[in-house]
């Protein structure tokens, strides 16, 4: 564990670190129980992933959860637009990290890169023309409070053009990441 030199003060799509505040296990400790739980062994060098492993078993079901969420892809929600819920509800939690990691994603797969960092400068607020706003909005409501997401949220995604799997991937990333960033939050900080 290493001490934060210099956080990032404002949300960027820059590559960030990570810094855990808990101790995580050494590299070098790792048992194949770990890597099996790390399902990608290059996490092994991830100071967050290395504090997760911790629990293999619980690691495992939510990396898998998170890649069927964000690569699977065959129907429903494109892939930029899949990371817009999850920037959206990074960047309204406040974490800097996620915010930074989807945002990329979002600008790679759609090619808006300037949308993307305008949701970064202004918040979730910013316009984005009526299909990522629908997207935005309806995270930012699961983000709030689950109940908070209601039916004119389903009306307005539904107006913008989406159909019912992508309206589930909707739900499903910005839920994801809603819980991901809570604990992202409490067991660190992303550093420069």
């Amino acid at each position: 564990m290493s001490a934060t030199v210099n956080p990032p003060d404002v949300f960027t799509q820059d590559e960030l670190g990570w810094v855990s505040w808990i101790e995580p296990l050494p590299e070098v400790e790792l048992t194949d129980r770990h890597f099996n739980g790390l399902v990608d062994r290059a996490r092994a060098k991830s100071e967050y992933f290395r504090l997760l492993v911790r629990d293999p078993e619980v690691l495992e079901a939510r990396t898998k959860t998170d890649k069927d969420i964000f690569y699977n892809v065959a129907d429903g929600l494109p892939r930029a637009e899949r990371e817009l819920a999850a920037a959206a509800t990074s960047r309204y939690n406040g974490c800097i990290y996620c915010a930074s990691v989807h945002a990329r994603f979002a600008s790679t797969y759609s090619k808006r890169r300037e949308d993307v960092q305008k949701l970064l400068d202004e918040g979730v607020g910013a316009d984005l023309g009526e299909r990522w706003n629908a997207v935005v909005k309806a995270s930012v409501a699961l983000a709030t409070t689950p109940i908070a997401f209601g039916p004119e949220n389903i009306r307005a995604l539904r107006s913008a053009g989406l159909d019912d799997a992508e309206i589930v991937d909707v739900i499903n990333g910005a839920s994801f990441f809603n819980w991901a960033n809570r604990l992202m939050l409490s067991l660190g900080e992303p550093s420069k």
